[in-house]
């Protein structure tokens, strides 16, 4: 399987535009049997800020969904809208959560649901350190908290240093006031402070999905 986070930073007076052509995208590619996951994202303090979530079989499925027409207008919308360049970003080494339709923590009706992007840059020498104190941190918070529904780590292909935490919370208050305060989130934040190339908060992305 292939995963992968698209990030887009697109001008302001084109958002509405271009957000219709990725609904547009995403709605085609349900007739994609490739595309097992397409999921679309703004974030709340910044609504240039895009986000596409992308799960495919294989390469040939990815290869498709990009030849599809639905897919070239937001390709050629791009072309005039965007303020910077494109980030794709190709995932692995993790366990992810299930798919949205199979995964079986799913959100209430009640929830307010806070969804977060969290990829950020580590300083050398501290990889291991993170790919071993997060394979607690995750294991825990999936079993343990009744307010997560997907916590998931990913490494960044071709970057070494650079991490993504996508994770769906039943609300803002299950981070904040519940994780936050577990012991292996403690010492993930211990961690944290020392490997991460400057501020947390610049690399946290808490989205809207659309």
């Amino acid at each position: 399987m292939i995963t992968q986070i698209v990030k887009f930073d697109i001008k302001l007076d084109k958002v509405e535009a271009f957000k219709a052509a990725l609904i547009a995208d995403k709605l085609g590619a349900k007739s994609e049997n490739g595309c097992l996951e397409l999921r679309l994202f703004q974030d709340k303090k910044q609504p240039n800020i895009i986000f596409a979530y992308e799960r495919f079989n294989n390469n040939e499925a990815l290869t498709h969904h990009a030849s599809q027409p639905y897919t070239a207008v937001v390709f050629d919308l791009l072309k005039t809208s965007a303020q910077a360049a494109l980030i794709i970003m190709k995932l692995n080494d993790t366990t992810p959560s299930p798919l949205h339709e199979n995964n079986p923590k799913q959100p209430h009706k009640e929830d307010d649901v806070f969804i977060i992007f969290f990829i950020f840059k580590i300083k050398a020498g501290y990889r291991e350190k993170i790919l071993n104190q997060f394979g607690t941190h995750v294991k825990s918070t999936r079993a343990e908290e009744a307010g997560n529904i997907i916590f998931d780590l990913y490494t960044v292909e071709g970057q070494e240093d650079t991490f993504a935490v996508y994770e769906h919370w039943r609300t803002e208050s299950d981070v904040w006031d519940i994780h936050f305060n577990q012991p292996y989130a403690v010492e993930t934040g211990k961690l944290m402070n020392e490997a991460v190339v400057g501020e947390l908060e610049q690399y946290m992305n808490f989205v809207t999905e659309f």
